[in-house]
């Protein structure tokens, strides 16, 4: 049984008991790790392609987190006496795969549905924006023409922002 799963922007074929190297994650050693992004599981019977990701989970434990072998950059120009070198190593964090093909949170996907309709109840009570200094004068106008506030256009940017805070009062 094996899974291919995306981490840091790379592929991993990965199996129950693997250890692998991946970019670095904030994930302290002996933490928990899920990774949701999963593009493909073999569980022997049948493969299971995502399109691109599927509802399955891989998890794994952080084994520890360090910086990889030194790499040298040695930069030279020829006859311009230019010569510039340079270190770096790479850190990275070596997970230890514990289980394949946990399902996702589905619940979490039903809990979402209920909390958009708390967020609209929330927008329709309150307007749109606030009024700022940094607005500009035509997004102040139209502001106000939105909510229904009497202005004089003509009038300095000053001026249009004590009547609209006035009327918000």
């Amino acid at each position: 049984m094996y899974a291919v799963i995306e981490t840091g922007g790379k592929q991993y074929r990965v199996q129950e008991g693997d250890v692998i190297t991946v970019e670095k994650l904030n994930a302290e050693a002996g933490e928990k790790v899920t990774f949701d992004k999963v593009l493909l599981l073999n569980d022997d019977k049948e493969v299971k392609v995502g399109t691109p990701y599927l509802a399955e989970t891989v998890t794994g434990t952080v084994v520890e987190n360090g910086k990889g072998k030194k790499v040298i950059i040695f930069k030279y120009k020829a006859k311009k006496d230019y010569r510039k070198k340079q270190g770096h190593r790479q850190p990275y964090t070596a997970v230890k795969i514990d289980s394949l093909g946990g399902a996702a949170k589905a619940s979490s996907k039903k809990e979402a549905a209920p909390k958009a309709e708390v967020k609209e109840e929330a927008k329709e009570a309150k307007p749109a924006k606030k009024v700022s200094a940094s607005m500009k004068k035509d997004e102040l106008i139209a502001f106000a023409k939105e909510n229904n506030i009497a202005i004089d256009e003509k009038a300095t940017k000053a001026v249009i922002i004590e009547a609209i805070e006035a009327a918000l009062k």
